[in-house]
């Protein structure tokens, strides 16, 4: 049989293996068993499915290349071993050429390569949505949240304002935490704010997170596309009391996200409350008054 033929047999059962092995894999196992998604395979959001399948693939490729250096380096430690009788230094090789071109090349094609579908997917995340269903404000605080849900008017916006976790003496989480609510199926463009020092906003399950500064707004657009309950935290070193900046999400229908406002305003939990509590209220420009001594 033509050494070609033996390839393709050879090659053919691996390739039905995997095939197998592939198919049998649960959503979760397809997407590097990373959060966001269910049994049934439906993302959190309209961006998860790309998130993942960046990650997905570059594990692929890495994984491939791991195993050509990992067989690569046993083959040298199997075929050039010291033999018995052996003895003295092995004949010293030097400057092959082919080989010092392909360990170059390969991982610049390999750097360029996911440089380039990062950047295209980062490009794509980071656009913003200029007319969004619904706008949000969330401003990060040591250690906890406000939620703040932009209307057309002063009258239209409304907030909730939140407090850092409490725990028990075992640990578990005893009070309510803040809760920002997103209505399922709707564009959302998120403003994020600090009051104070750096934080990073993120939605576990929605795989993304931002950086939130003083004096700097930062924007995230995206769509909810399941309803449920997720967990977010800050991702940023934040204080003393980081681990307790937790905050829950609420992905519900219309009408649920529609309610909520509306208790909202009838707590009379509205306007904007961006400056209110804003610990650097004497920043160059704002008219505040330097400290005594130092005009």
């Amino acid at each position: 049989m033509p050494p070609k033929r033996r390839i393709r047999w050879a090659v053919l059962p691996v390739g039905i293996a995997a095939a197998a092995v592939l198919a049998g894999c649960t959503p979760t196992e397809l997407n590097g068993f990373l959060p966001g998604f269910v049994e049934d395979g439906t993302p959190a959001t309209n961006q998860t499915e790309m998130v993942s399948g960046l990650w997905v693939n570059s594990w692929i490729v890495l994984l491939a290349v791991g195993f050509i250096t990992w067989g690569l380096m046993g083959w040298a430690v199997i075929a050039y071993r010291r033999r018995r009788g052996q003895v003295g230094l092995p004949v010293q090789l030097r400057y092959n050429m082919p080989i010092e071109i392909f360990y170059t090349i390969v991982p610049l094609i390999l750097v360029i390569g996911f440089f380039a579908f990062t950047a295209r997917d980062q490009a794509i995340l980071e656009t913003q949505t200029e007319d969004p269903d619904v706008s949000i404000t969330a401003i990060g605080k040591q250690w906890a949240w406000d939620f703040q849900y932009d209307g057309e008017s002063e009258s239209d916006t409304v907030w909730s304002m939140g407090v850092q976790a409490q725990t028990d003496a075992r640990g578990d989480i005893v009070s309510e935490l803040p809760t920002l609510y997103l209505p399922v199926d709707q564009t959302v463009k998120i403003k994020l704010q600090s009051r104070d020092v750096i934080h990073s906003f993120w939605i576990i399950d929605f795989l993304y997170k931002k950086d939130m500064y003083i004096g700097k707004d930062n924007y995230w657009s995206f769509t909810p596309t399941r309803e449920g309950s997720y967990a977010g935290k800050c991702a940023e070193l934040c204080g003393e009391y980081h681990s307790m900046m937790l905050f829950n999400v609420e992905v519900v229908s219309q009408s649920e996200y529609d309610s909520y406002l509306a208790s909202l305003r009838a707590a009379g939990q509205t306007g904007d409350i961006n400056d209110a509590y804003d610990r650097l209220q004497n920043l160059p420009g704002t008219g505040g008054s330097a400290p005594e001594g130092q005009d």
